[in-house]
């Protein structure tokens, strides 16, 4: 079961490297029905894997210029504040492991719809030619959107990749080949900040947790190696799909 755990995680690595997020969205799952871990502690642990395969998928990115380092600041930090708000919120004794779970496959069916949205630009458009937001101060919404992306790191363990990217996209006028690797420096913050929400409050299968982080960072590599030999188009949309079909298992579970 381990080595099957192990082989998803490694497909975890690989959706962040080419698509810029959608690991924790696999995580989650993978720790809480596959190798049947508490929700709570899964999510603490999903931190820890998506944060350090996102950190280290940014790498080949950076390299090639793919990031934007003034919009990691501001929505980063902004995103950072909420993760860590999100943690502590998760902490309350009215949060149950149920809805967390519940709120979880909100998220991932939300995750599936932002990668079927039909006019989103596609991947390896050079050129940034997107129509005007509607809002009149785009780094306020950037902002906004940055504290909420944050504080769903925080409760549910998402990373939020399937939001940065369209937001940095269409609010902070990055071209989407760009968007992707920020959005790998974004995710990788924000987890850090929602981990130091839980840090103290709950204990971690440590070697299991860095097992299953190890094997994502390899899929990262991967992924990151050949994001620039293929159009992510099919991919996302294929990747979309899978989402559909956790999203309401998860929520279905939830619920049942």
């Amino acid at each position: 079961m381990q080595w099957l755990a192990l082989g998803l995680a490694l497909l975890i690595g690989l959706s962040l490297g080419l698509l810029g997020g959608g690991g924790a969205v696999l995580a989650l799952p993978v720790l809480v029905y596959v190798l049947d871990i508490d929700p709570k502690t899964a999510i603490a642990m999903t931190l820890v894997v998506v944060g350090s395969a996102s950190l280290l998928g940014a790498i080949p990115h950076a390299r090639r210029g793919n990031i934007d380092w003034l919009r990691t600041g501001v929505f980063g930090s902004s995103t950072m504040v909420g993760a860590f708000g999100g943690a502590r919120l998760a902490l309350l004794p009215w949060v149950t492991a149920q809805l967390q779970m519940g709120l979880f496959g909100v998220a991932i069916l939300a995750a599936a719809s932002f990668m079927l949205w039909p006019q989103s630009p596609k991947a390896d458009d050079p050129v940034l030619s997107y129509p005007r937001p509607f809002c009149l101060s785009c780094w306020t919404w950037l902002i906004s959107e940055g504290i909420g992306v944050g504080v769903l790191t925080g409760l549910v363990g998402v990373g939020g990749g399937f939001a940065i990217v369209p937001a940095l996209v269409l609010l902070g006028k990055v071209p989407t080949r760009k968007a992707i690797g920020t959005s790998l420096v974004i995710i990788g913050l924000n987890a850090i900040a929602g981990l130091m929400g839980y840090w103290g409050r709950l204990s971690l299968p440590w070697g299991l947790t860095l097992t299953f982080a190890a094997s994502a960072c390899l899929g990262t590599l991967l992924g990151g190696a050949v994001s620039q030999r293929l159009s992510t188009q099919g991919l996302q949309r294929s990747f979309a799909l899978l989402l559909l079909a956790i999203g309401g298992f998860v929520l279905a579970r939830s619920v049942l």
